[in-house]
């Protein structure tokens, strides 16, 4: 599986106060990062933003855009996700990777069972959940942990679930993987 040629570094929230200044939701270690990677583009690229300041507030940051300048204008860009090219990020080590990497992979259990595929990862405020799309019915959403997901395998094209009981039922689920 070809890794993405962006990555999604952050969303941009609700104005903040009256001067154009937007609440920026980062998805990188260092939250400030942002302002090092040049223009961010929307997912399309068909427009891009430049983080000319940016300070921290209580989980996101405060940041300021080129050319936005009113709390009109900031109020617009509510919900937009910026992206980078891939390139402009640091490599990753060889146990390492982008959440954006795992999108597509096979979903097995230890024993190779087929649960589907993964179709995003998430992140509501209490820790990462990776959703799993079974070929059929509802998709799953799990929490990202060691013990949930005990081994991503980004040659082989898959990460290996281990269900927690309380969810793990007496039928198996069955993808066409």
């Amino acid at each position: 599986m070809t890794p993405p040629s962006r990555i999604c570094v952050a969303r941009i929230g609700a104005a903040h106060g009256v001067r154009g200044e937007v609440k920026l939701w980062t998805f990188t270690e260092d939250p400030l990062a942002v302002r090092h990677y040049g223009p961010l583009l929307t997912e399309d690229g068909a427009r891009q933003f430049e983080v000319t300041q940016a300070r921290e507030a209580k989980g996101h940051l405060v940041a300021t855009l080129k050319g936005i300048a009113t709390r009109e204008d900031a109020g617009q860009l509510n919900g937009i996700e910026l992206y980078v090219e891939r390139e402009k990020l640091p490599a990753t080590a060889e146990d390492e990777y982008y959440h954006a990497d795992l999108i597509g992979l096979a979903a097995v259990s230890a024993v190779g069972e087929p649960f589907g595929r993964v179709i995003a990862i998430h992140n509501f405020g209490a820790g990462d959940i990776i959703e799993i799309a079974p070929p059929q019915g509802a998709t799953m959403l799990l929490p990202f942990t060691h013990a949930v997901v005990p081994a991503v395998d980004l040659a082989g094209g898959r990460v290996v679930i281990e269900l927690p009981d309380e969810i793990d039922g007496d039928d198996p689920v069955s993808a066409d993987a």
